[in-house]
């Protein structure tokens, strides 16, 4: 297997969603806390990675079985199918990266405390039913929510407790501040699957996976994935307004020209090889944006 196929099986060029809404968690930690614990957050970035890449494969790998006969999916759209690679050597992978990043976590979870093992938890069994069991998550109408929480929210909430873990306290008000400064990324998040799902319709309904768009209908999820940007946009003024995020962040909405060129580009047409990418562009530059106008707000503190 080549390094090409490899980076396509982990789905890398999709991990933004990952490592940016870690890197909003290193900056909210330092602007609030003033605090970063640099090696045991490398660990648990590691761990996050590592887990990230097995659910993607998983994702593939499930994909891949539970493709209906009849159609060209298996054999020529999915990257297992399509570059005929070996089952036992892709469930390996599987089990020692979940196996391997686990550990870490586990053992992460005995310096900083128990509560890292309880989130920690959380995200391993969203990642893992995501795509696997009888009904998985992506096929239901959830699949929106979790991913756009789990991998916004939850990463964040993770990387600022392990940063501050021997003075965070669990609030209303510290939980309630994280959210709300994650929500861009979580909504933009939710957007990529969403957006998936809109281009995947058809396809889906053969393979019997009946996602939110199908019970919302194409006309209302559009709707949907316009409002989903409209609420992040929002949220980052909110977010600067309560004082929970410094002024600079206000700056991420020049960015706001590019994100309607490729919403409305998606808006024209809904077609998985020449507009999904417009999601991506989304949340790659939206985050990106955050994560940079925060740190130049951190360097003029």
């Amino acid at each position: 297997m080549n390094k090409e196929v490899f980076f396509e099986l982990v789905e890398l060029k999709a991990k933004t969603a990952s490592v940016l809404p870690f890197l909003l968690g290193i900056c909210f930690s330092w602007y609030h806390y003033g605090s970063l614990h640099l090696v045991y957050v490398l660990i648990y970035f590691i761990a996050m990675f590592i887990f990230n890449m097995a659910v993607d494969i998983l994702d593939n790998y499930n994909d891949y079985h539970h493709a209906k006969e009849g159609h060209d999916y298996k054999e020529k759209t999915n990257i297992i199918g399509r570059e005929n690679l070996s089952l036992p050597m892709i469930r390996r992978w599987i089990i020692w990266m979940v196996a391997i990043s686990a550990l870490m976590g586990i053992g992460l979870s005995q310096i900083v405390g128990w509560p890292l093992l309880w989130l920690g938890l959380y995200c391993y069994l969203i990642g893992i039913f995501y795509s696997s069991g009888p009904k998985p998550l992506s096929s239901l109408p959830l699949g929106e929510f979790f991913s756009g929480f789990t991998m916004g929210f939850m990463i964040m909430l993770i990387c600022v407790y392990i940063n501050t873990f021997d003075s965070f306290q669990w609030t209303v008000s510290n939980i309630g501040s994280i959210f709300l400064v994650s929500l861009p990324n979580t909504c933009l998040i939710a957007n990529l699957m969403l957006a998936n799902n809109i281009c995947d319709l058809e396809e889906d309904e053969m393979n019997h996976r009946f996602t939110l768009v199908h019970y919302l209908g194409k006309k209302a999820s559009i709707g949907l994935f316009v409002g989903l940007i409209l609420i992040a946009f929002t949220s980052i003024i909110l977010s600067v307004a309560l004082g929970l995020t410094p002024i600079t962040m206000l700056l991420t909405l020049l960015v706001l020209p590019f994100i309607w060129k490729q919403t409305k580009l998606f808006l024209k047409e809904q077609v998985k090889t020449k507009t999904f990418i417009c999601a991506v562009r989304i949340l790659a530059v939206g985050a990106l944006a955050q994560v940079v106008f925060f740190a130049i707000g951190l360097w003029l503190k």
